[in-house]
């Protein structure tokens, strides 16, 4: 399966962030991927109000998102927020196929580090994972990488490939802890993992939100990073060979060795 980890830098600005998928997911398809990941709030990036911006799924953005994978022929994956009660919102990922539409809303709210997504963000409760061609793809969200049980749950359930959508958060050690998490999250579940973020923000002043850290990459089953970009926007295309998981597990039968502890 060749996928395609398109590494942008969202603006507070719905329409242009659009156009950047756009041109974006299509490069990607010139280049023959079949599945185009895009990071956390790709829609509308973090650091500014959230209610106000939020789209329902038959709304301007998903639908265009849906149209341009119909188009295309290939899936899409990006973050963007959907209404919740109480004036917060769903941090949200559509995955847009050829065929079909998927959402998961992210479980895990980063309240740390000095940021409380929870103020504005409801969480999720349902695991979600889509099939592209033939493979199962679980999907988790930026935070979520710190809880190994949704990866692993997600490759016991048939999930060959993690693929992680994020904002991830700068500061101190933050890059190392980025690379740490998806490698862990490979070994623990088996699975190729995916991991996408924002690049770095060209010229905006830092602050509290998570705008991203750049660095997305492909990890193998083995935990081995096998492609990865630097700090700035780029689109990263990579073939996975799905036999590799089917040898891992094999080899290295973790999910059939684990014991439920009282």
């Amino acid at each position: 399966m060749r996928v395609a980890l398109a590494q942008i830098s969202s603006v507070h600005d719905v329409e242009a962030n659009l156009a950047t998928i756009s041109a974006t997911a299509r490069a990607a398809a010139a280049q023959g991927a079949e599945l185009v990941v895009f990071p956390e709030a790709a829609m509308y990036g973090f650091g500014a109000p959230l209610a106000g911006i939020a789209q329902p799924l038959d709304g301007p953005f998903a639908t265009s998102v849906q149209a341009l994978a119909r188009e295309l022929g290939i899936t899409i994956v990006a973050g963007m927020f959907t209404p919740a009660d109480g004036g917060r919102v769903y941090n949200t990922l559509l995955a847009a196929g050829p065929d079909a539409t998927s959402t998961y809303d992210k479980i895990h709210l980063f309240d740390a580090f000095g940021f409380r997504e929870s103020q504005t963000v409801a969480p999720g409760d349902t695991r979600r994972s889509i099939t592209v061609d033939d493979a199962i793809v679980g999907l988790a969200t930026c935070y979520d990488i710190r809880f190994p049980t949704l990866f692993v749950e997600n490759a016991a359930a048939g999930a060959q490939v993690s693929l992680v959508s994020a904002s991830w958060g700068a500061g101190p050690g933050k890059v190392d802890q980025w690379e740490l998490l998806a490698r862990a999250r490979a070994v623990d579940s088996t699975t190729y993992v995916i991991a996408c973020d924002q690049a770095v923000p060209a010229g905006r002043p830092a602050g509290p939100a998570p705008t991203g850290v750049g660095h997305s990459m492909v990890v193998s089953p083995y935990g081995e990073v096998l492609a990865q970009l630097g700090d700035d926007e780029g689109l990263l295309v990579v073939d996975l060979d799905l036999a590799e998981v089917a040898s891992a597990r094999d080899r290295l039968p973790v999910l059939l060795n684990r014991r439920d502890l009282a």
